[in-house]
């Protein structure tokens, strides 16, 4: 066989075989399963007022993360936890939405799961002695991922929220209506 030939056969057969579909599919890490983003609730927060952080968990298809109170004590929950650096403090507890009783070929029971899109709220407050202007709330959000196939090994991502602080609320209005209805 000429060198072209074997050359061009070559080429052919690699085109080809790149263009199957792969046995076993690429299964992501924890990580990639889950897209976070901090929202808040006015803009600017004033100092000594109240406001929402709203953190938005979209689940990539065909997964889903177990909901924070998961059905089965071994699965482990959807967790956010706040460090709130100086000049900011709590004023309730996380909000997290109740999940959906789902079935899935692994499991007998129900599990209390997350899909799609999440919406987590935190309850805080911007005290007198707040930093002005951008601040950042770092936030930690802890999860375990899994398909109907597979269960991801837990994962923890850092959230940024970005806060503008103002020397009172006078100048406060609402933001993202679609994350904070009821104001």
């Amino acid at each position: 066989m000429k060198p072209a030939v074997a050359v061009a056969i070559s080429a052919l057969l690699l085109v080809i075989v790149s263009a199957l579909p792969s046995a076993h599919p690429q299964i992501p890490s924890g990580r990639e399963v889950v897209a976070p983003s901090a929202y808040v609730s006015l803009e600017p927060v004033g100092r000594g007022g109240s406001f929402q952080l709203a953190v938005v968990l979209k689940i990539r298809p065909g997964f889903h993360i177990n909901a924070r109170k998961p059905s089965a004590e071994y699965l482990i929950p959807t967790d956010l936890h706040a460090n709130l650096p100086a000049g900011f403090k709590s004023v309730g507890e996380i909000c997290y939405p109740k999940g959906e009783l789902k079935t899935f070929a692994f499991s007998k029971t129900p599990l209390n799961v997350y899909q799609d899109k999440v919406v987590l709220r935190v309850p805080l407050a911007a005290q007198s002695d707040a930093p002005l202007g951008a601040q950042h709330i770092p936030l930690k959000l802890r999860y375990q991922a899994c398909s109907n196939e597979v269960c991801l090994p837990p994962a923890t991502l850092d959230v940024d929220a970005p806060v503008t602080v103002a020397a009172s609320a006078a100048t406060s209005r609402p933001a993202h209506p679609e994350l904070f209805p009821t104001q």
